[in-house]
């Protein structure tokens, strides 16, 4: 499954009432290591369709970034029935990640 775009618009019916986990990527253009985790979760969101994976840019969804206190970039944010069950911060790998959202 490709990844989706989330924004304040969609948050509520792409997250918080979403069937099936989402691992919630927050990120920005000008971020180094942002941009080194784009293909390890891209690879990831192709290898595991149970798993929804959505990418919220902090620049442009400020205000979602204010929710969820995120304070470095990339927060990835693991959330479960609507609510954020795991909070990892900074690069990582797909092994991480295969950990991170069980």
């Amino acid at each position: 499954m490709a990844e989706i775009t989330i924004t304040s618009e969609n948050f509520e019916a792409e997250v918080l009432k979403s069937d099936k986990p989402v691992l919630v990527d927050f990120w920005a253009s000008w971020c180094g290591p942002c941009k080194m985790l784009a293909p390890v979760l891209s690879s990831f969101a192709e290898k595991h369709p149970e798993i929804k994976v959505g990418k919220i840019n902090v620049d442009e969804q400020e205000s979602l970034a204010s929710q969820f206190d995120i304070m470095s970039i990339p927060t990835l944010i693991l959330f479960k029935n609507g609510n954020p069950v795991n909070t990892t911060m900074g690069l990582t790998n797909e092994e991480f990640l295969e950990e991170f959202v069980k």
